[in-house]
């Protein structure tokens, strides 16, 4: 699944201010929980949490896809946060992280978890992809710039 169909504009922050892992989960979380019905702030923060206490999401190159499965979500969906400053993620090549994509799955769907997951982050393999994703401006800009990105099979 392209990371275009898991996103809406509303889903896309722009340089989002936060000071820590924790706290851009949080909004994250805060996020997803107030634009999809039937989601909880506090169940999303925790299991993108304890996804993070089993290894850091940060894949590199400044680059973190957190990410779970969560009972109660009826559908994949992404969220894409690029950060004012980079912050610490753990990530595996020890660079801080300015560029995020939040994956919530169906806790059933394991197989599409793991698809959407590879997808993404070969995506965000590509340092074209990158830099045009952090050169935007502004939330508008930054969803129809990774919506064309995916709709050319990137």
């Amino acid at each position: 699944m392209h990371i275009s169909e898991l996103l809406t504009e509303s889903r896309t922050l722009c340089h989002m201010d936060a000071a820590s892992k924790k706290r851009v989960l949080e909004l994250a979380s805060d996020t997803l929980a107030d634009q999809v019905e039937g989601l909880e702030t506090e169940d999303i923060f925790s299991g993108l949490l304890n996804r993070e206490r089993l290894g850091s999401t940060g894949i590199g190159d400044g680059v973190a896809i957190p990410h779970c499965r969560l009972p109660g979500c009826e559908q994949a969906l992404a969220l894409l946060i690029t950060l004012e400053q980079p912050i610490d993620f753990d990530a595996i090549d020890n660079r801080p992280v300015d560029l995020l994509c939040c994956l919530l799955v169906p806790e059933n769907e394991a197989a599409q978890h793991l698809q959407t997951l590879a997808s993404i982050a070969e995506l965000f393999s590509n340092s074209d992809v990158r830099e045009t994703l952090r050169n935007c401006t502004d939330s508008h800009s930054l969803y129809k710039a990774l919506v064309a990105i995916s709709g050319n099979g990137s």
